[in-house]
């Protein structure tokens, strides 16, 4: 999914930061296969899609009137998950999952978006290779056990 509302020959004008926000908004695993999406996710996705943009124009319209908008993207505080690493998701309080590829990286809530699995980050999964926690629950335990 992530792959797919990033590319410009797909669609325009959704970069990184808002296609983190408009996942969460669908409650839609970054990873997730398009063609394997129901009608309802995809339902989801369509109308995530058209909030998630539509409150963003509204906001940097309100904040800039008829100035250009200068800072656009990344890391606003005011974003549910993008640039929110270890930050409480606003919609369960589950910290705030990252996977980096290349040289961007994916912001998502596991719990909200992926049923509570975490996602393999390539360059930590291989390290850790068969200590990589499977769930976010078993990634809170051990913290907890350390801590």
């Amino acid at each position: 999914m992530k792959r797919s509302l990033t590319d410009p020959r797909l669609l325009s004008g959704i970069g990184n930061a808002y296609s983190d926000e408009i996942l969460w908004a669908a409650q839609l695993s970054p990873v997730r296969l398009t063609q394997k999406m129901t009608d309802e996710e995809l339902t989801r996705l369509y109308e995530a899609t058209q909030a998630t943009l539509r409150e963003w124009m509204e906001r940097l319209a309100r904040e800039t009137g008829d100035e250009f908008p200068e800072k656009v993207t990344a890391f606003r505080t005011e974003m549910a998950v993008h640039g929110r690493y270890k930050q409480p998701c606003p919609r369960c309080g589950a910290p705030v999952q990252r996977i980096a590829y290349a040289d961007n990286e994916s912001n998502y809530c596991a719990r909200c978006q992926n049923a509570g699995r975490l996602l393999a980050d390539r360059g930590l999964s291989r390290l850790l290779r068969g200590d990589w926690p499977k769930t976010l629950d078993e990634l809170e335990n051990r913290m907890r056990d350390r801590g």
